[in-house]
């Protein structure tokens, strides 16, 4: 038996489980949105945070990481008990197929594990929906949880998809535009730090760049690297 897993959030920086093998590459038809609530790790039943799901959009594709654990049933049995604590507020699991760059029209690997939920606010009570970006922007400003506040994941999870070469536009906006709130609340932010700069769609980048925020926001709060 293997184990296979996608991880299009948090998982793609902090797996948090020991595994074999991880390989970069996306499902299709899905594409990541921040519309579940977070109310242990990044948030609180009072100010949840958003987080990431997937939302079911034909032509749509995610990129993120697959993670592979083999070896014994009981190391599958204990990443996956593990990633359903930490996955609380996902309540469905799928299997897709998954693709590499390489070889986008056939699968490199079927029936891998993706934690999703279902998009309906009477049936899923971690399910947010869409709301307007400022909004969002301002939910994921001032979220805290037990974990961390609900910036860093989205900044580092901004941070992790240019780290494997497939920035996602939609996280790059509402990345800047949590920044835009947080220096207006004072939070650290100066007019003459921060460092402005074209928005990144190059779908790949060469060894020799670093990553530099299109609006970076200086002096916040060490981020925490924990789960979710």
């Amino acid at each position: 038996m293997v184990l296979w897993v996608f991880g299009y959030g948090s998982l793609v920086w902090n797996p948090g489980f020991e595994y074999d093998d991880k390989i970069i590459g996306f499902i299709k038809d899905y594409k990541r949105v921040f519309d579940l609530a977070c109310i242990d790790h990044r948030g609180t039943p009072e100010n949840p945070a958003r987080t990431c799901t997937l939302e079911q959009i034909e032509g749509a594709v995610c990129w993120g990481a697959a993670y592979c654990v083999r070896g014994s049933p009981e190391r599958e049995r204990a990443a996956m008990e593990y990633l359903e604590r930490r996955e609380c507020e996902y309540d469905q699991k799928n299997l897709v197929d998954f693709y590499k760059e390489a070889d986008p029209l056939q699968p490199a690997l079927t029936g891998i594990i993706v934690f999703t939920s279902t998009p309906d606010k009477v049936s899923n009570k971690y399910y947010l929906g869409p709301a307007p970006l400022e909004e969002m922007a301002m939910q994921i400003a001032t979220a805290v949880g037990p974990c961390g506040n609900n910036r860093d994941y989205l900044f580092l999870l901004e941070k992790a998809m240019y780290d494997i070469g497939h920035e996602d536009d939609m996280v790059i906006e509402l990345a800047n535009e949590v920044r835009k709130v947080l220096g207006t609340m004072g939070k650290g932010v100066s007019k003459e730090k921060q460092l402005a700069g074209s928005p990144r769609k190059k779908p790949l980048r060469s060894q020799t760049q670093t990553y530099s925020p299109s609006t970076q926001l200086l002096l916040l709060p060490k981020a925490v690297a924990m789960d979710s």
